[in-house]
């Protein structure tokens, strides 16, 4: 009687006794009486109780708007004891979850969260509520709620009583409750789900789970992947064509047919932020069961169901693409290949557009996906490796995938709304995002020129670079110019650029500005700074019709001349195979109009020194590279022909270089020698340093003994003046055949130097380039009588009386005494006498020399000439040089022709003669005519 009595008074809402209104809370514990005395109306009882939450989350919302005490005479609102009967509620359902939680687990489970997600909806608006994209305060301000708190309480008590057993009934209430109240319900699925991280990712997404049931009972229809998709035989779908190109939320499916991956996405989308192993390990595990022998029916649509959770969740697609790579071994491909041959064609050229669309919008191992297609795709070598061996139909399948992959970017990258390419891309293009950083790997596989491989990998480069231009343009250039090493991989990067410059006008200087930045930062290893080198010297010296390395050639011309003076510095490289790729780089560019004069000679000074390094390293291809290099350098300018030819007697004369020539060298058999500071140094070999000797220590042990006074008149010790008997010289011969040859490239050189007649020089009487031009010639005078001489350069042309000559003997016998050390030197006077009246500035040389062997031939007391070969031969080459610079009439010019025949008095009274003719007619430039 008392049961049917409280049924009458839940139903009624009124009092039995006084027949008064029942009160909310009195009414609500006439629902939990039922509840827990009437199994019948429980459903009625837990439907009457969710007043009571709603009524307490209103409470404590208006609470939140206006906190009590801010404004005077409030008081703070209790919900009408709602609170009280929220705990009774609590308190009831717990005991009925610990006494039967298999029977009340899905009941209360379904109440408590199909309520939450009504709660939810209802207040989303509700000023003060936070937006459901902000899940952190909006996870705070629920759980601070008495009622929700404890609906969530409730279902986790729920959950983990059903863990152990089959937890299916609470899962699919979630589910049910996510895909109708999202997204303000996504709130309690992150709380849930960071809860029970294994149970809900394993229940969701498990092969037997209810979403893979219920997309899978449908079967793979090519609706489950969105709306319809252009075909890529036109111009491929845009990212707009796709469901997936948008967030989760707003998905909006063609059919009902999987009415839970919404859910599905949003859940998982939740958990990747700290589960994102739990999920790859799920993921993996439904793939590959769905492709084993024994799969049911509802496995089968496995791939389609995990294709369209990337497609809806660019973030699941990130967390599983590198790991499903990396498993995707040979036989899982030929398992795939036989799992898809059972489609129908119109649902595998579907499933291939939503695949190229996957790839093309995935962020995370895009290099390493590029790499797998591409190693995949590639057609079997002849020498077969171990293992199995992929399908011919896999092959195909990723040879299409690339191909409509490559014409899905194409279209991205053109079809963009800016309207230039080096303007900031608006739609982003997450897979050449992430290649970004892998743009030199990928030059580097291009220039591997493997079949497809290179083809394949260039015109990607080629969109990579026209997506992230300028840069990327500009670095791949770069990287293709310094990585190239044969004729075939360098015309790969004039592939490159002739795609490019249509669309980037700078590409080409930015380029060469970046090679050069990267140069002068050291960035660039050794052989790689020589490989640039050869490489752009290869394209300025291109022959060949006209093509896509003639148009490079062409900006070269104009581009490398700014940068003259940069690559010039590579001359003097410590590394031998920089300074030569720098030298043939620069033996072939053309040179700018106005070269500023520090620039020019600097150049000149390198250009110069690398050729004697190289005669010291004979290398028949570099020294020709260099020859040539000083040759064009000569012929710049007027001042820059006088300083290369200074530059190279200079050159030629110093003890360095004097010796690849025939010069012998006297040396010093004991070397060390005490300089004025006590310490001793080495005239000869730096690698001797000998005995170190310090004043300083001498002078303190000097007046350790005897004290001064330290004024004015202190004596301090000075060094040691001298060491015994002076040293024993030796002279250093040089190897005839080397020395020989050295002679004639140098003279080749100079020779070609002065032949050279710049345009700019107005010279009223021109000379053939066959003939030494005077003023060439002139510059080797004076840099001879310098170098040889420099007390009397610049001296008097005239020639002196005889008394006069008395006094320079000292001069004279040094002159002689060079010449003798130095068999280039009279090849260089010959080519001096050949410039008239070039020789007339060596008169001192002149004067010299005949003065010296005069001397010589009057003291010798031999019956023949011939006894001493070398004056002999000096007398000789001496008048035979005076008649080639017209100084000497014919007649005299021809005597030379019977020294050898003559005593040594005789050949002294013709050398005399000689020089009575010379003091009578002085060897001026000013008595010279030319006809």
């Amino acid at each position: 009687q008392d049961l049917a009595q409280e049924l009458k008074s839940f139903l009624t809402g009124l009092d039995p006794t006084q027949g008064t209104q029942l009160s909310p809370p009195a009414h609500a514990r006439c629902a939990l009486l039922l509840l827990r005395s009437l199994p019948p109306a429980r459903h009625a009882a837990l439907h009457h109780l969710r007043s009571v939450f709603d009524d307490q989350v209103s409470s404590h919302l208006l609470n939140r708007e206006n906190p009590p005490g801010m404004i005077p005479g409030t008081f703070p609102r209790g919900g009408m004891g709602s609170e009280e009967i929220v705990q009774e509620t609590e308190r009831l359902l717990t005991e009925f979850l610990q006494t039967n939680p298999k029977f009340w687990a899905p009941l209360v489970s379904s109440w408590s969260i199909d309520l939450m997600g009504q709660l939810s909806s209802k207040y989303a608006g509700r000023h003060g509520v936070p937006h459901s994209s902000n899940l952190n305060e909006l996870l705070q301000l629920w759980m601070s709620c008495k009622a929700t708190r404890t609906l969530m309480d409730i279902y986790t008590r729920c959950l983990a009583s059903m863990v152990g057993g089959c937890p299916d009934s609470c899962v699919d209430a979630l589910l049910d409750t996510s895909l109708q109240h999202s997204p303000h319900f996504d709130w309690v699925v992150a709380h849930i789900g960071s809860s029970f991280p294994n149970t809900i990712i394993n229940r969701v997404l498990s092969s037997h789970g209810p979403s893979s049931k219920d997309f899978g009972a449908h079967g793979p229809s090519s609706k489950d992947f969105g709306p319809p998709t252009k075909d890529f035989g036109g111009h491929g779908p845009s990212s707009k064509d796709f469901p997936g190109s948008g967030s989760s939320t707003d998905l909006i499916f063609p059919d009902k047919r999987a009415p839970k991956i919404a859910s599905v996405v949003g859940i998982l989308g939740h958990l990747s932020s700290r589960h994102s192993t739990s999920i790859k390990q799920e993921l993996l595990r439904m793939f590959h069961e769905s492709l084993g022998p024994t799969r049911d029916h509802h496995q089968k649509a496995t791939v389609p169901f995990l294709l369209q959770l990337a497609l809806m969740s660019p973030s699941l697609l990130g967390t599983i693409s590198t790991e499903l790579i990396d498993s995707l071994k040979p036989n899982v491909l030929n398992q795939l290949h036989q799992h898809f041959l059972t489609l129908p064609r119109e649902d595998l050229e579907n499933m291939l557009t939503i695949l190229v669309h996957l790839i093309s919008q995935t962020s995370t191992g895009a290099y390493r996906i590029l790499q797998f297609l591409v190693n995949t795709a590639m057609p079997a070598s002849v020498i077969t490796q171990p293992g199995l061996s992929l399908h011919d139909g896999v092959r195909d399948a990723c040879d299409r995938i690339i191909q409509l992959l490559l014409l899905n970017l194409q279209q991205l990258v053109y079809h963009r709304p800016t309207s230039h390419f080096s303007e900031t891309f608006s739609r982003p293009v997450p897979f050449l995002d992430s290649l970004r950083s892998h743009l030199r790997e990928l030059c580097v596989e291009t220039l591997r020129l493997e079949r497809k491989r290179c083809l394949w990998q260039h015109q990607l480069l080629s969109l990579l670079a026209l997506y992230s231009a300028p840069h990327c343009a500009t670095d791949a250039l770069f990287y293709l110019l310094t990585l190239a090493k044969t004729p075939e991989e360098l015309t790969l990067a004039t592939q490159l650029y002739a795609v490019l410059s249509s669309s980037l006008v700078d590409l080409l200087p930015s380029t060469v500005k970046t090679c050069v930045a990267q140069i002068h930062a050291g960035s660039l290893p050794e052989p790689q700074i020589s490989q640039l080198c050869h490489n752009l010297a290869a394209i300025l010296e291109w022959e060949g019709p006209e093509g896509s390395a003639t148009i490079m050639a062409v900006q070269l011309t104009t581009i490398l001349p700014r940068y003259l003076h940069d690559f010039a510095q590579l001359l003097l490289h410590p590394n031998s195979g920089v300074a030569e790729a720098a030298c043939l780089l620069l033996s072939v560019c053309p040179f700018p109009r106005a070269v500023p004069p520090a620039h020019l000679f600097s150049l000149i000074r390198a250009a110069v020194h690398q050729f004697f390094w190289l005669l010291r390293h004979p290398d028949a291809t570099n020294l020709c590279h260099s020859d040539r290099l000083v040759t064009r350098l000569s012929a710049v300018s007027p001042a820059a022909g006088k300083t290369v030819v200074q530059q190279l007697v200079e050159g030629a004369l110093r003890p360095g270089n004097a010796q690849l020539f025939g010069a012998t060298v006297e040396k010093h058999l004991h070397e060390d020698v005490v300089g004025l500071d006590g310490s001793t140094g080495n005239t000869g070999n730096t690698g001797n340093s000998g005995n170190n000797v310090s004043l300083l220590d001498i002078n303190r042990r000097f007046t350790a003994n005897v004290h001064f006074s330290g004024g004015v008149w202190s004596v301090f010790h000075a060094g040691v003046i001298g060491k015994g008997l002076k040293p024993t010289w030796t002279r250093e011969e040089p190897t005839w055949e080397h020395s020989t040859r050295n002679i004639h490239l140098f003279l080749a050189l100079l020779l070609r130097c002065c032949r050279r007649h710049h345009p700019g020089d107005h010279d009223p009487s021109p000379y053939p380039l066959t003939d030494v031009h005077p003023e060439a010639a002139k510059a080797v005078a004076a840099a001879l009588v310098e170098n040889l001489c420099p007390e009397a350069s610049g001296g008097e042309l005239m020639w002196p009386p005889e008394d006069q000559s008395r006094g320079t003997v000292e001069r004279d016998l040094k002159i002689c005494r060079r010449f003798r050390d130095h068999p280039l030197l009279f090849p260089i006077l010959r080519l001096i006498a050949a410039g008239r009246p070039a020789l007339c500035y060596c008169s001192v040389l002149l004067r010299g020399l005949l003065g010296s062997l005069m001397a010589f031939w009057d003291s010798c007391r031999d019956l023949k000439t011939v006894a001493w070969p070398w004056h002999l031969q000096a007398s000789c080459w001496l008048v035979s040089c005076m008649a080639e610079g017209s100084l000497v009439p014919p007649v005299l010019g021809n005597m030379q022709e019977i020294f050898p025949h003559l005593a040594p008095f005789e050949v002294h009274l013709l050398l005399l003669s000689l020089w009575d003719y010379l003091r009578e007619n002085h060897p001026l430039p000013q008595k010279f005519t030319f006809r």
